[in-house]
């Protein structure tokens, strides 16, 4: 005969007249009523088959079956009451691991000291960071979250805006006075391009969007070889800022097309649901946005007029 699923709360009235010593002070503790409690502990007799108190006029004991169910029930009960109490802790106190990801060139360059800070910061904190670009499956590979840089597509998982992502447009100098600066977007129709992927690049040009292609010199999936490409001075590209502000402020790249916007990107931390909750990777994510946002400092003086 199958058995129908034992209600916890039946188990703690039962626990509780046999800590208590009677039925009214266990509904009382319960805040149930004495009827209510009553019946609950006669539906527990009834689904295991055996009575388990002996009713008397000074109140309740167990009968020794009732005391050997008595032991081992309220030892679940204590190690439940301990769970929550581990969820409270974890939801309240920066402590524990977090597990996440980042891209490689953003990681190295700017999370790499932000992490280390945060880890100062909270020493309970266990970070386990992984620098890559291909875009991982967070739950499914136990991590608690991702850093990820793009338009997001839309899913389960939680995310929050930490700072814009700019691109611009880059060269040597010694590269625009062979080759001429460009004056308008149409203009990188005659230049060598280092691009990063194969998508054309997209200028706002008088309130719309123009797609530029030119002749690909050089295609790379990292942005630091495009940089190094630029500044050896064999074509043009269109970097993320955070890439190519060391290559501008050192003047070994000049941006240029600055009066017309690339499509701009987001830097996202990204979260499975249940992650999201927990203290530790809350007072992570707070971090980082206070870090980089709301406008980061890889855009310096040169962007400035450009926004």
């Amino acid at each position: 005969m199958e058995r129908r699923s034992i209600d916890l709360v039946d188990v703690l009235a039962f626990v509780r007249v046999v800590e208590t010593g009677s039925f009214a002070r266990a509904a009382e503790r319960l805040s149930l009523s004495k009827p209510v409690l009553s019946r609950r502990v006669a539906r527990l007799e009834e689904q295991l088959g055996a009575r388990l108190l002996t009713r008397t006029s000074r109140g309740a004991q167990p009968t020794d079956i009732g005391q050997t169910y008595y032991c081992r029930a309220a030892n679940i009960l204590a190690e439940l009451e301990a769970a929550q109490e581990v969820v409270a802790e974890a939801v309240t106190q920066v402590a524990g691991p977090i597990r996440m990801t980042a891209p490689l060139s953003f990681g190295i360059m700017h999370l790499a000291p932000a992490l280390t800070d945060f880890a100062a910061l909270h020493p309970k904190v266990d970070l386990d960071v992984e620098f890559e670009d291909r875009t991982v499956d967070l739950a499914g590979g136990g991590y608690d979250l991702a850093v990820r840089i793009g338009i997001l597509a839309d899913s389960s998982l939680v995310a929050r805006r930490i700072a814009p992502v700019r691109k611009v447009v880059v060269a040597s100098s010694d590269y625009l006075e062979r080759r001429g600066r460009p004056a308008a977007p149409a203009d990188l129709a005659g230049h060598d391009i280092l691009h990063y992927a194969a998508e054309p690049w997209r200028f706002l040009v008088e309130g719309k969007w123009e797609s530029v292609r030119g002749s690909v010199r050089l295609r790379s999936n990292n942005g630091e070889l495009l940089r190094a490409a630029a500044q050896a001075g064999l074509g043009i590209c269109v970097l993320p800022s955070f890439i190519a502000a060391p290559g501008i402020e050192s003047r070994e790249l000049e941006p240029v097309l600055l009066d017309f916007p690339l499509e701009e990107a987001g830097l996202h931390a990204v979260m499975p649901p249940g992650r999201a909750a927990t203290a530790r990777v809350r007072a992570l994510v707070d971090f980082l946005v206070a870090r980089f946002g709301p406008e980061p400092a890889w855009d310096p003086c040169w962007m400035a007029g450009h926004r």
